[in-house]
C-alpha cells in the first residue's frame, strides 16, 4: 500500500525533487492523473487537501497530512524521514540549498513562462546562471566537499541538500548538454557531486524511469520550446 499521494505533472521538474526524496527513503507513492490537478486547482479553499495555487501537493496517508509547496514539503518530508542534518546551522543550510534550487528552476522558466526566452535574455540570463552554480560550489568547498569524496554540507550520507543538488543539475544537464559544459567549466565538485548521487540504486532507478516516462521533457509547456530554441542558437 502507498505511504503517499503525489499530485505532480508528468514532467522532471519541480515535483521531481520530492520524487527523489521518496524514492530514496524507499517509500511508496501514487501519483494521480493529471488531468485530476486543474480540477483540484480550481475547487474552492475549503475543498482543498490543503490551499494552494499549483502542485506538488503531497499527501501523507498514514499521518492524514497534506502540504503543498516543494520546499515546505522537502522540510516535512527530511523532518520526518530523518534525513537533516542534526545541528540547526546544518538544517539551516539544507533548506537554503532547498530554496536556492526553487529559485534557479524559477528562474530558467522565467518564473513559469510570464516570458518566453529570447537570444538578448539568455545572453544576458547566463552570467547569473553561472552565478547560481557557483554558489554550490563555494557551499560545498566550506563544508568539505572535494572532487572526489564527500558529500555536501559534509554529512557522512546523502541528506536534503545532496538529494536536491543532484535532481537540480543532473536533470538540467542530462535534458540541455550545453548546460552540463557550463556546470563542468563552473563547479565541476558540483557536477561530480550531482553524478554520483544521481548514480545511487534508489536515484539512477528513479533517473530511468524518468526517461522513459518523460523522454526529454523538461518544464513542458511553450516556456521549454523557447528554452530549447535559444539553446539550440548558442
Amino acid at each position: 500500500m502507498a505511504d503517499y499521494d503525489l499530485y505532480y505533472w508528468p514532467i522532471p521538474f519541480r515535483g521531481q525533487f520530492v520524487r527523489a526524496i521518496l524514492a530514496y527513503a524507499g517509500k511508496i507513492w501514487t501519483e494521480s492523473d493529471a488531468t485530476a490537478i486543474p480540477k483540484l486547482m480550481s475547487a474552492p479553499a475549503k475543498n482543498m487537501p490543503v490551499p494552494f495555487m499549483g502542485p506538488p501537493i503531497l499527501i501523507d496517508k498514514k499521518a492524514d497530512f497534506a502540504i503543498a509547496q516543494m520546499p515546505a514539503i522537502l522540510l516535512y518530508l527530511g523532518e520526518t524521514l530523518d534525513l537533516m542534518p542534526a545541528t540547526p546551522a546544518l538544517r539551516a543550510m539544507t533548506m537554503k540549498t532547498v530554496h536556492d534550487a526553487n529559485d534557479v528552476i524559477d528562474e530558467i522558466t522565467l518564473d513559469g513562462g510570464r516570458q518566453m526566452w529570447t537570444d538578448k535574455r539568455w545572453q544576458n540570463f547566463i552570467p547569473r546562471l553561472e552565478k547560481w552554480m557557483s554558489f554550490w560550489e563555494e557551499t560545498g568547498r566550506r563544508h568539505g566537499l572535494t572532487a572526489d569524496a564527500g558529500f555536501l554540507l559534509g554529512s557522512t550520507a546523502p541528506g536534503i541538500a545532496d538529494i536536491v543538488t543532484a535532481i537540480l543539475w543532473s536533470t538540467m544537464a542530462d535534458r540541455f548538454p550545453k548546460l552540463a559544459a557550463l556546470l563542468e567549466d563552473t563547479a565541476p565538485m558540483t557536477a561530480d557531486l550531482s553524478r554520483r548521487v544521481s548514480a545511487l540504486p534508489p536515484l539512477a532507478k528513479l533517473f530511468a524511469k524518468a526517461r522513459h516516462d518523460y523522454g526529454d521533457a523538461y518544464c513542458g509547456g511553450q516556456i521549454e520550446v523557447s528554452l530549447r530554441k535559444v539553446l539550440d542558437r548558442h
